[in-house]
């Protein structure tokens, strides 16, 4: 697979593992950087943004369902607010936190800023495994 598509692959993993749908991009960036591993940083940002857009779906998905009745895990997410979306990797409850965000209508800017710190910092422990001191060579 070129460089260019195993980035593309990469992004849609990594979109699609961030929503309620099951999946792991963690393999596919771990596998992307061992066949091209100049593409550190760049699969770093691939993975970043398609894991938090797809974690921006879920707080969309928040934001349209009805206010009838609380949502589990409200009490969390009210508490800590945007800050608790640092967690939102975490499988199975950062699922829920992003959507309890979007229903508790957090301020999407910071919402998405601490969401993308947390699947960063994730991604970035992936990486040094699959390519321990690469993050030593930052891009020109």
């Amino acid at each position: 697979m070129g460089e260019t598509a195993s980035l593309w692959t990469l992004f849609v993993s990594s979109f699609l593992a961030a929503t309620l749908l099951p999946g792991g991009s963690e393999a596919v960036l771990f596998a992307v950087l061992k066949a091209h591993p100049t593409l550190y940083w760049p699969a770093l940002a691939a993975a970043t943004i398609g894991n938090t857009l797809g974690g921006m779906s879920s707080y969309l998905v928040g934001r349209l369902i009805p206010h009838r009745r609380e949502l589990k895990r409200l009490e969390t997410v009210r508490r800590y607010g945007s800050p608790i979306l640092l967690l939102s990797w975490v499988p199975i409850v950062g699922d829920a936190f992003c959507v309890a965000a979007g229903w508790l209508r957090l301020n999407p800017w910071t919402s998405t800023l601490f969401m993308a710190a947390g699947k960063f910092a994730r991604y970035l422990a992936i990486a040094y495994f699959a390519e321990p001191g690469a993050p030593a060579q930052l891009p020109d």
